[in-house]
């Protein structure tokens, strides 16, 4: 006894003295970390009470980790006193669900020893005596992995306890039980009973024993496949697009910092931005933009002049890959309800077509030198007005102390009749006092020529592609219009009105193939057949009155998505043309063929257009026509294809105007249509 009582005591002054110890050590810790702070000058910095946005990404990773855990927890009715051991087990998956770069391996060698939170299992009792009728194992609930070794984190539903085993089997076929709640009883306030179990490393998961629970002898006889058996996922659990793979590290992170600042949603409603911090900032933006242009003053309102209301609209930047990278608010004037003659003279401005673009990128070949492109942000607000306009206050910043003023334009506004007009001739003022010759037949494109160097540029509203044969050249133009316009991009031309350019040592390759995929994926042919031809040679399609009518809207959407593929298509042009004479009154034949096209884009979605620098200055046309080739009118079709050396930078397919009565008729118009074209 008293053997017993000095052993209790001196347990008692270890316990004491390694509290004291422990305590000591922080402080003695703390201390030191103060002073090594104080010695290279960093002071401690608190965040104000009850403001978790200024510790947003731990806040946002809080949160993922929350979520995790409750979808764990809800999903199999685990009971919420283990909300504990949820929120372990989420952070134990996320550290271990990333990919090393450029491989589709975690850091991990193995994790196909993950199981399904919650799901029923069976422990290996060896740790009582048993008889020899017993049941060798205990029934429980997976609830998480041991961090110290290969072991399962179980709760042992016989014992009511937390143990750490890998002598596991588990009810991996997802035979939800519904009364885990009924099943597992804690009495209030009492913390769980943890038993750790040695894990016997080199043992096997499965328990090979014969003895099986009643209700697992059943399900073992049955023609499912054992819950130790590894199996296949069905495409239709998988989320997102078993082609695309598994994203990497550098993706995954580029993918979280859009995330972390920028908002996933559009607001249909000015109230709804205002409710979101993204969204505000971006609204914050706009009007700084125009407060640096100058755009307006703030006057009383006039009694006799006609006041345009404002709108707010939101929109969400995606890049290449459809990652939401920028908020963008757009503050726009309701220009419907301008009077013409008060508000609004001459409306008109010139815009860049894609056959200049292309005929820009031979020349480029032609030269060889790099294509860039420059971005003017807020364009239209660089332009004057001759008129005298007045707005409306934005919505949500209305000025407090002058609720009933309004806005006095300087500079026009998105949404004005007269704002690309007035952003392009200030646009062209500025570049003709700077020494550039506008185009006699194109009058987007500027030029300027010293000696033998060679400087030109190409316009499309906001957006500027230039090059030249001296890269002093380039740097001059991109100072000068920096100095005088805000950009908002400048670089090598990569990405321009939707088509992927690539510019390599020995020429330049366009594609859409992003926009060909999505244009597919958008009408549902993602998994249909490919086809080698867009149109069957055999096949010609007619008015077909007797057919059964289709959906206008499908029919004419899927024409409209496929003309603009064709900006990079050849290929397809002719079919598409032929298939878009009918969607006045679209078929089933129609319909079929329209479909045949996109799987036929499907098969080819990375083809494109090549421009090689192994070319030469000249201009070549070709023209073509068919005789009477439409089935109902016997008109005739023209076709053309214009070549830049080696290079294809326009083409065309139309059905005549006119009935032709020979093959040279029918030649000849078609040569009068190519004329056209190269002029």
């Amino acid at each position: 006894m008293l053997r017993n009582k000095i052993q209790n005591e001196m347990n008692s002054n270890i316990k004491s003295i390694k509290r004291i110890r422990s305590d000591h050590g922080r402080e003695y810790e703390n201390a030191t970390f103060e002073a090594f702070c104080d010695g290279l000058g960093i002071s401690y910095e608190f965040s104000a009470p009850r403001t978790p946005q200024q510790n947003g990404v731990v806040e946002r990773k809080n949160r993922v980790f929350q979520e995790m855990a409750r979808v764990m927890l809800l999903s199999n009715n685990v009971p919420r006193n283990l909300w504990a051991e949820a929120i372990n087990t989420a952070c134990y998956i996320g550290n271990r669900v990333f990919l090393r770069t450029g491989t589709r391996n975690t850091s991990y060698a193995n994790v196909s020893y993950f199981h399904t939170f919650g799901n029923k299992c069976y422990i290996l009792n060896d740790r009582d005596q048993l008889g020899k009728f017993d049941a060798k194992s205990d029934e429980g609930i997976f609830i998480g992995y041991a961090l110290n070794s290969r072991a399962y984190r179980v709760f042992n539903l016989k014992t009511l306890s937390v143990m750490e085993s890998s002598n596991v089997i588990f009810d991996d076929t997802r035979l939800k039980s519904n009364d885990h709640e009924e099943e597992v009883i804690f009495s209030d306030g009492s913390p769980l009973e943890e038993v750790v179990v040695s894990p016997n490393v080199g043992t096997s998961n499965v328990n090979n024993d014969d003895t099986q629970p009643i209700d697992r002898v059943t399900l073992l006889d049955s023609k499912e496949p054992a819950p130790w058996v590894r199996k296949l996922h069905d495409k239709e659990d998988i989320i997102g697009e078993v082609n695309e793979g598994v994203r990497t590290r550098r993706q995954l992170a580029n993918l979280i910092s859009y995330t972390c600042y920028t908002s996933q949603i559009e607001p249909k409603k000015v109230e709804e931005a205002l409710n979101d911090e993204f969204w505000v900032l971006a609204m914050q933006e706009e009007l700084n933009q125009f407060e640096r242009n100058e755009v307006w003053t703030l006057v009383p309102r006039p009694k006799t002049t006609n006041v345009i209301g404002t709108k707010w609209i939101f929109r969400n930047k995606s890049d290449e890959d459809g990652n939401i990278v920028r908020n963008k608010a757009r503050l726009v004037a309701q220009g419907y309800s301008q009077i013409e003659g008060i508000d609004f003279e001459e409306t008109f401005a010139p815009i860049a077509r894609l056959e200049s673009i292309r005929l820009l990128l031979s020349i480029s070949c032609v030269h060889k030198f790099k294509l860039h492109q420059m971005d003017v942000k807020s364009a239209f607000l660089n332009g004057f007005l001759q008129e005298e306009v007045f707005v409306e206050q934005p919505k949500g910043f209305v000025d407090a102390h002058h609720p009933n003023h309004v806005y006095r334009l300087k500079k026009a506004l998105y949404g004005l009749k007269q704002a690309s007009r007035a952003w392009y001739e200030r646009l062209t003022q500025f570049l003709v006092d700077n020494d550039y010759t506008r185009g006699s037949v194109d009058k987007t494109l500027f030029i300027k020529r010293d000696n033998d160097e060679l400087f030109i540029a190409q316009t499309y509203v906001d957006d500027i592609v230039f090059g030249s044969t001296n890269n002093t050249k380039v740097q001059q133009f991109v100072d000068v219009m920096s100095h005088e316009f805000e950009m908002s991009l400048v670089g090598e031309l990569s990405y321009f009105l939707g088509l992927q350019i690539r510019q390599l040592d020995n020429g330049i390759f366009i594609t859409q193939a992003k926009y060909a995929e999505n244009l597919v994926k958008k009408f549902g042919l993602e998994k249909a057949k490919h086809c080698d031809t867009p149109m069957s040679t055999t096949l010609k399609l007619s008015k077909d009155a007797s057919g059964k009518s289709v959906d206008q809207t499908l029919y004419r959407g899927m024409i409209g998505s496929l003309l603009y593929l064709t900006a990079s298509r050849p290929d397809i042009s002719f079919s598409v043309g032929v298939c878009a004479r009918y969607q006045s009154d679209p078929k089933e034949s129609h319909l079929s063929s329209v479909k045949r096209v996109i799987r036929f884009v499907n098969g080819t979605s990375n083809y494109g257009i090549w421009y090689s620098f192994n070319t030469n200055p000249s201009l070549v046309g070709y023209s073509d026509a068919d005789w009477a080739g439409n089935c109902d009118d016997r008109k005739s079709t023209s076709g053309g294809c214009f070549f830049l050396g080696n290079n294809l930078v326009s083409w065309f397919c139309k059905k005549q105007n006119s009935i032709s009565l020979s093959t040279a008729e029918a030649e000849y118009i078609a040569a009068g249509s190519g004329c056209t074209q190269l002029i």
